[in-house]
């Protein structure tokens, strides 16, 4: 990890300052239509190593939920800017690797922890040599075909171990992972929606659709979604997490198969709902194919809102150039009890990924510019 923090620092210099659209509950009003909002200047920001944060005892709790690729992203983040990280990671993927070893095994699906442990290994040669290691996939005409490294260590020490937690640490502490994993539900959830023109030759009929790899790639419009069981049970430890943080990030990813889930498990809502920690939601860079095609940035606040009235929020992010009308997602943050912050974070390259130095910076001046609940421990 260290050897990366000299580029963060000159990347984080470059960093233009986040723009804010609005404010939360107690804070100045989102600007109303047609309001002009600047255009962010340039500003040298200091981005501190986990290890300075540590050095100063001055580190937040950090909270950070999701699945897939987009949590992978939040997670790489997080860990430059903070030493005390938890993912918390959904557990209805039922596609590939991890679907083959749920259906033979019973299993939790353990894909999206496994890229979770990956995103938290260190920049040394250590740590990126068992983010490979995991990530890496056999190729063969046997059975072994496309199973991940690993998705077969986790499940077998889930079997040696009897306990999914502390099987997941022991993966934790053998990679150096900068944070903890846990899966949000200690049982295999299967995700079924609600969609609209499902089958194209029926577009206006709503069918439900069951599974995760199926939702994702819908060509219909997802109404709603909800897990099965209906009420499945939390990780104590990950309830427990989310009520001593200090600030809880939510997304980006999938928004209604890897982001929305985690409000459909009612121990954790709860959590999240209860919780003195501060919410940060972390939007897309574009909508995602099949899944949310032709959502605007604030329709997902729409559609998370709809699945969870009861939940606030603090803080949305959103790249700016992302953001076509400021305006109405000021507004749709404003409803949540939120302020918008926009930044640069996405890669320079034109792909819609983050890039994880960028990401960093601006959670680092959210978590600075919001305040705290009190000292950092």
């Amino acid at each position: 990890m260290h050897g990366r923090q000299a580029p963060l620092r000159r990347r984080v210099r470059e960093a233009r300052r986040p723009a804010r659209l609005g404010r939360g509950r107690d804070r100045r009003r989102a600007p109303g239509h047609g309001a002009r909002v600047r255009r962010p200047h340039r500003r040298r920001v200091g981005t501190p190593s986990a290890r300075a944060l540590r050095g100063r005892g001055a580190q937040p709790k950090v909270v950070a939920l999701g699945g897939g690729m987009g949590l992978s992203a939040s997670l790489a983040a997080l860990r430059r800017i903070t030493g005390d990280l938890t993912a918390v990671v959904t557990v209805a993927d039922d596609g590939g690797s991890s679907g083959r070893l749920r259906e033979e095994l019973g299993v939790l699906p353990p894909g999206d922890l496994r890229k979770a442990l990956a995103a938290l290994c260190g920049d040394d040669d250590w740590g990126q040599t068992w983010a490979r290691v995991i990530q890496h996939r056999f190729q063969s005409k046997g059975d072994l075909h496309e199973h991940a490294v690993g998705n077969l260590l986790i499940v077998a020490l889930w079997e040696q171990l009897g306990d999914h937690v502390q099987a997941l640490d022991l993966v934790g502490r053998l990679l150096g992972a900068q944070g903890r994993v846990l899966p949000m539900s200690a049982v295999p959830l299967e995700l079924q929606a609600l969609v609209r023109g499902h089958d194209p030759a029926r577009p206006e009929d709503v069918d439900t659709v069951r599974g995760q790899a199926t939702v994702a790639l819908t060509p219909g419009e997802v109404q709603s979604v909800h897990l099965v069981p209906h009420d499945p049970p939390a990780v104590p430890e990950a309830v427990a997490a989310v009520l001593d943080a200090d600030w809880v990030v939510l997304g980006p990813g999938s928004w209604f198969s890897s982001v929305i889930p985690h409000l459909l498990v009612p121990e954790l809502l709860d959590a999240l709902v209860g919780t003195r920690a501060r919410r940060v939601l972390s939007l897309n860079l574009a909508p995602q194919p099949g899944e949310t095609a032709g959502f605007s940035p604030q329709r997902h606040l729409e559609v998370l809102a709809r699945h969870a009235p009861k939940l606030a929020l603090d803080v949305v992010l959103a790249d700016e150039a992302a953001v076509p009308d400021r305006d109405s997602l000021a507004d749709a943050a404003k409803r949540l009890g939120a302020a918008v912050e926009l930044a640069p974070v996405a890669r320079k390259d034109g792909l819609p990924k983050h890039d994880p130095e960028l990401l960093a910076a601006a959670y680092d001046r959210i978590f600075r510019m919001h305040g705290r609940i009190g000292p950092w421990r």
